[in-house]
């Protein structure tokens, strides 16, 4: 055949197909509007105002927010226009809500309608196969493989994490005879240590001081590379740094060394021994059958089980000693609470004002401060169509929708005019769960099926270490000259969660 007879035959396909998904763009479109139409949707009006063509102004915006160390306050006069508006970014609408109803829709009532997206792109090359990156029949399997484990080990009594709270006391003792004390790495270390040794059945002694040096170093960068690859959306695959590919390694194996370890006991003596000592490893090898796999569910466990704990340990230190109020009524509380003897989940549970800090905590620092999912079909969400934003919506098959938690928590309508200031007692009468359960007021970490499964554990892996840190240091305290500014104008570190940039200063006598 000719080469302008072979021309004339690629022409003629690549049209019939473009005419054939313009057709079907076009049918999708008409019964999405029959679909809006039969459940009375309106437009989101508000939108995020741009000046560049592609919106290309915006991403300048965000990427500058995410290395200014003001992240989440640099989005602030964009997200709150209105509780739900229309962000244009690269011609394509999507759409950014802090309206309880809705944010209740897309991790509830209409879980099923969306999907992970884009952020599956953007979290794929660190955390891999897990259940932070998939959906449906995969995602639902690694939830309840990991259910199993948190059950285990939250039937267990406190006093399993006796050693760890004793060493985390050793190591800030240690560096006592500094003028000042940074805590945040401390906290890090100690959920690093509960979560190898709790869940993965391994001591980090394990591992020399280097070794895990480098491999916090790995794990946090590689963290901070993806919350850029999550604002490229689509084109995450474009940012893709050498480093970044070595830190996404040097953190999968070591992973590796846990599971290999585990596997390489069950070879030794058996599945049974092997499942004594190391219980959840051997429990996903039985499922899944695939050391690969394995060791990619182990990341994901990581970042549940150190990041989020210890962020929360760290935020609560970082206001308790800006707040000497506050720090004196817990004083007061913890002074029922024995010091040489071990504590119970009863003693724990008691203690009403350690809970109403913790929860002051994540109502300021979510664990999730931002989150994004995608429409596989056709959906609504209940408000923010019309002038006055209270019809439902049409969101399109394919559309992201996104919400940020963290403003959601500093809503004046929810929270009062004091919303932007840490004060615990805001919870002691229990109205506020009461009244922020509406809806999803108050999503401490996430919510829906997607709910942390390892929440009732961070509470109280943190409310032990609180207790004993104010115990051993009873003149913990802000060093002089430290910056006490506004709630949000702290500089904060932002990747999947949000951590104080400058870490926590204290003087510990």
């Amino acid at each position: 055949m000719p080469l302008s007879s072979l021309k004339i035959v690629a022409l003629t396909i690549a049209l019939a197909i473009c005419s054939y998904l313009y057709l079907q763009k076009r049918q999708q479109r008409k019964v999405e509007q029959a679909f809006a139409i039969e459940r009375g949707c309106r437009p989101v009006l508000p939108r995020v105002p741009y000046k560049w063509p592609f919106a290309l102004d915006l991403l300048k915006i965000q990427f500058q927010a995410y290395f200014s160390g003001h992240s989440l306050e640099a989005l602030t006069p964009y997200i709150t226009i209105a509780g739900t508006i229309r962000l244009e970014l690269w011609g394509v609408t999507g759409y950014i809500t802090t309206d309880p109803e809705n944010i209740e829709a897309v991790l509830s009532t209409h879980f099923e309608d969306y999907i992970m997206g884009t952020r599956t792109l953007a979290l794929f090359p660190f955390l891999r196969e897990g259940i932070f990156t998939q959906d449906g029949h995969p995602w639902k399997r690694s939830r309840e493989i990991i259910r199993r484990q948190f059950v285990r080990v939250h039937k267990q009594s406190p006093q399993i994490l006796s050693s760890h709270v004793n060493d985390l006391l050793s190591s800030i003792q240690r560096a006592d005879g500094f003028e000042i004390v940074d805590l945040k790495p401390y906290f890090f270390d100690y959920t690093l240590g509960t979560t190898t040794k709790l869940l993965f059945g391994e001591s980090l002694d394990t591992l020399s001081n280097e070794e895990r040096d480098t491999f916090r170093d790995a794990f946090d960068y590689a963290s901070w590379c993806c919350g850029i690859r999550i604002r490229l959306a689509d084109l995450a695959v474009l940012y893709n740094p050498p480093k970044f590919r070595n830190a996404c390694k040097l953190v999968s194996d070591w992973a590796g060394h846990f599971s290999d370890k585990a596997l390489k006991y069950r070879d030794q003596f058996g599945e049974e021994k092997a499942y004594e000592k190391y219980a959840f490893i051997i429990d996903l090898w039985k499922e899944m059958g695939d050391p690969v796999l394995v060791k990619d569910q182990l990341l994901h466990i990581l970042i549940a089980g150190r990041d989020s704990t210890a962020c929360l340990l760290s935020w609560t230190l970082f206001h308790l000693v800006r707040n000497r109020d506050v720090l004196e009524q817990l004083r007061k509380e913890l002074s029922s609470v024995p010091v040489n003897v071990e504590l119970t989940r009863e003693q724990i549970t008691k203690l009403t004002f350690l809970r109403c800090c913790l929860n002051e905590t994540l109502r300021l620092y979510p664990q999730l401060p931002l989150n994004l999912r995608y429409t596989n079909k056709a959906t609504v969400l209940p408000r923010g169509g019309g002038p006055d934003g209270q019809s439902p919506i049409l969101i399109p098959k394919g559309s992201g929708i996104g919400w940020s938690t963290y403003h959601l928590h500093r809503n004046e309508a929810i929270y009062g005019s004091d919303a932007r200031i840490y004060r615990p007692q805001r919870w002691e009468s229990g109205e506020l769960i009461k009244k922020a359960g509406l809806g999803a007021g108050f999503v401490d970490f996430n919510g829906g099926p997607r709910t942390c499964l390892g929440k009732d554990f961070a509470l109280m892996e943190a409310s032990y270490a609180i207790i004993r840190v104010l115990q051993a240091f009873p003149g913990i305290r802000l060093p002089p000259g430290s910056p006490n500014e506004p709630v949000g104008a702290e500089k904060q570190s932002l990747s999947m969660l949000v951590a104080p940039q400058n870490g926590v200063d204290v003087l510990l006598s």
